[in-house]
């Protein structure tokens, strides 16, 4: 593992985590921000949203600027069948990074207010299709010895939020399983990220506080800002607090160092549960 602090070049890039990468959640904000940083370091892009038009813009954005293969698939995150789906996007091409962006609550409502059609939803997109995804693009990168895993998650993961609650549930589940796999994972040669960000501007976001009236607030992180330092921390795992050092606690009462070095404790103890017999 990188020293922190110590950035890859694009070719350590290309042979870590090339010559594919899969973003789901692509076709704007933070998501296409990552799949512009990712072609201009070389890797080719499968990229997967609900919304085939803004995809294909950006595919085409994407091969004239880099000249990097990119591929497009419309797929509802939140379906029983999602993370097939994915698979058969990717085809037979490899997978050497996965990048989960999507996600957001597009509710905004009390838990019993809302329709539980809508909740099952939330947390078949959050939950079922992540962990789906994960052990379905994961096990290869295993046999392979390299690859990378991240899943764009919330600081609401770090406490019950009321007219989040399912949102928040969802992303802490998110964050304790990308831990534990990124212990299961780190011996492999696979980095594994949870990347916990803030209110950030993208269109969704903006959608979202328009249609109920409020006032866009200062401060929003810049989609691309964000991107580039989920790319940077990818390496180390297996969390990453949005404008936070690795030493400092902002979002919660730990740092992404305690956590690292409190999964590391745990780990040696766990595997010996998870053993075959």
């Amino acid at each position: 593992m990188p020293d922190p602090g110590e950035n890859m070049d694009n070719a350590q890039v290309a042979r870590r985590y090339g010559p594919w990468a899969l973003i789901a959640g692509a076709s704007e904000g933070t998501g296409a921000s990552f799949a512009r940083q990712l072609a201009e370091k070389g890797l080719n892009l499968i990229l997967v949203a609900r919304r085939q038009g803004p995809l294909e813009q950006l595919a085409m954005e994407l091969r004239a600027a880099h000249g990097v293969e990119c591929v497009t698939a419309s797929i509802d995150l939140a379906a029983e069948n999602a993370a097939q789906q994915l698979r058969q996007a990717a085809g037979d091409r490899e997978v050497g990074l996965l990048i989960l962006n999507a996600g957001a609550d597009p509710n905004g409502s009390m838990f019993l207010d809302n329709d539980i059609a809508n909740w099952d939803a939330l947390a078949g997109r959050n939950v079922m299709t992540v962990m789906r995804a994960l052990h379905t693009f994961g096990a290869p990168m295993r046999e392979r010895g390299r690859g990378g895993l991240m899943v764009v998650g919330s600081g609401a993961c770090y406490g019950g939020l009321p007219g989040i609650g399912v949102y928040a549930a969802s992303k802490a589940f998110d964050l304790v399983l990308c831990e534990a796999l990124w212990a299961e994972l780190e011996p492999h040669g696979v980095d594994v990220l949870s990347y916990v960000i803030g209110r950030t501007d993208t269109p969704a976001h903006r959608e979202l506080m328009e249609a109920r009236g409020m006032a866009i607030p200062a401060g929003l992180a810049d989609p691309d800002d964000v991107a580039r330092l989920g790319l940077e921390r990818l390496p180390f795992g297996p969390v990453c607090n949005w404008d936070e050092a690795d030493d400092e606690a902002k979002m919660s009462a730990t740092s992404a160092a305690q956590r690292r070095e409190r999964i590391r404790g745990f780990a040696a103890m766990a595997a010996a549960y998870a053993a075959k017999e």
